[in-house]
């Protein structure tokens, strides 16, 4: 077992496209039809690397305050945090600084000691930068979008509930994400998304046979 996922169910979920996923989710309504998911603020920056999964460590962060320095039991707290997490894990990174949109904390180093400690991306409102070494690591990346420094970073709180684009994200939560954005999946019904997923692509199948036939009507589809 991986976290309390077996193996075979971390790879069939990750074989999966994350808008299945989300169709599969609605079939459960264990929650609205607008809540769980990321909208367009937050970005897949690297679509080549396919469906990612993991779960939540949890982080507040900022780089844009100056002059205040780096916590570094704030840092043990968050290296400990990956070393235990179940995995595979993914960073979620709250930035509470003054301005978000120039903040990055994710780069070659920092992605290459995250990797090495299970974690296999970031989700954040705010930046990554070395974008071309984190494809070369295989680490996915969903941010608002790339910078060049990082300013004058330092981890806030780690392991504590934030909110991401909207989306209330508690350490622990499994997070889906591929080219269309991010997913979180309920623990209640992990266990049977998958299933529910081949369901929803076989009637989907159905559908789109029906569209390409010669004999397609509006009336034959409705």
């Amino acid at each position: 077992m991986t976290g309390f996922l077996s193996t075979e169910q971390i790879e069939a979920l990750k074989a999966i496209d994350t808008p299945t996923v989300c169709n599969a989710i609605e079939k459960f309504d264990v929650r609205g039809r607008i809540e769980g998911f990321c909208g367009m603020d937050i970005r897949c920056l690297l679509p080549e690397l396919g469906s990612m999964l993991g779960h939540a460590i949890t982080l507040t962060v900022d780089s844009t305050t100056p002059g205040i320095p780096r916590n570094d039991s704030v840092w043990y707290a968050w290296l400990k945090a990956m070393e235990m997490s179940p995995k595979p894990s993914v960073l979620v990174m709250r930035d509470i600084g003054p301005q978000p949109r120039k903040s990055a904390h994710i780069g070659e180093v920092m992605g290459t000691i995250a990797t090495r400690l299970g974690v296999v991306g970031i989700v954040t409102d705010g930046g990554v930068r070395d974008i071309l070494e984190l494809r070369q690591l295989g680490f996915h990346c969903f941010a608002s979008g790339l910078v060049p420094s990082h300013g004058n970073p330092r981890l806030v709180e780690v392991n504590v509930a934030v909110q991401i684009d909207g989306v209330r994200i508690r350490p622990g939560d499994l997070l889906h994400g591929d080219a269309n954005g991010v997913t979180i999946i309920p623990q209640s019904i992990v266990d049977q998304v998958a299933k529910a997923a081949d369901q929803v692509r076989a009637r989907e199948s159905e559908v789109l046979a029906y569209v390409k036939r010669p004999d397609f009507t509006v009336d034959g589809l409705f």
